[in-house]
C-alpha cells in the first residue's frame, strides 16, 4: 500500500498528516510554526535590520529590485518546507503527496520543490485548511476530491 502524505500550509504554518491508503484517517505527523509570517507590514518594517544608506551623495542613483520583506519571508518557509518535504522522500516516508495551502503561499511552495517531490504530487489545492481540526481536514479533502472527480 502507498504511504500518502498530506501538507497543509499557509505563511505562517504547515502541518504534515500521513495515510496509509484514501479512506484512511489522516495521522498528525508534525506541525511547523513560523510566527514572521504573521508579522504585520508595520512590524516587518521596524523589524529591519541594516536598513541604512551609507551613499553620501545626493543623486537618486541607487536601484535595488524590488522583493518585498513579506514575499521574501514566504520563500524563506516555502524553502524550509520544501526540504522537510525532500528528506521524507530521500527517506522513503511517503509515495504520494497531496498538497492544500493558501493562494500566494502555494505558488512560492510549488516554485520550491525538488523536481523528485513535485513528481509525487498527486493532488494541489488553493485553500487554507490550517485552522481546521483532523476531522474537518478530512472531510474537505473527501469532499475536495469527490467534486473534482464528478
Amino acid at each position: 500500500m502507498r504511504t500518502q502524505w498530506i501538507l497543509v500550509a499557509n505563511g505562517s504554518l504547515a502541518r504534515f498528516f500521513s495515510r496509509h491508503g484514501a479512506g484512511d484517517p489522516l495521522v498528525p505527523l508534525e506541525t511547523i510554526d513560523f510566527p514572521e509570517g504573521r508579522l504585520k507590514g508595520s512590524e516587518l518594517e521596524r523589524d529591519r535590520h541594516g536598513h541604512e544608506s551609507s551613499d553620501n551623495s545626493t543623486a537618486a542613483a541607487h536601484f535595488e529590485p524590488h522583493t518585498g520583506l513579506r514575499k521574501k519571508l514566504l520563500h524563506q518557509f516555502a524553502r524550509e518546507l520544501a526540504e522537510r518535504l525532500e528528506e521524507g522522500l530521500v527517506d522513503r516516508e511517503y509515495d504520494a503527496l497531496w498538497v492544500t495551502a493558501s493562494s500566494p503561499f502555494l505558488g512560492e511552495l510549488k516554485a520550491a520543490l525538488h523536481p523528485g517531490v513535485a513528481a509525487r504530487i498527486q493532488w494541489l489545492h488553493d485553500a487554507d485548511l490550517t485552522a481546521l481540526d483532523v476531522g474537518a481536514i478530512e472531510t474537505r479533502l473527501r469532499d475536495l476530491t469527490a467534486a473534482r472527480l464528478s
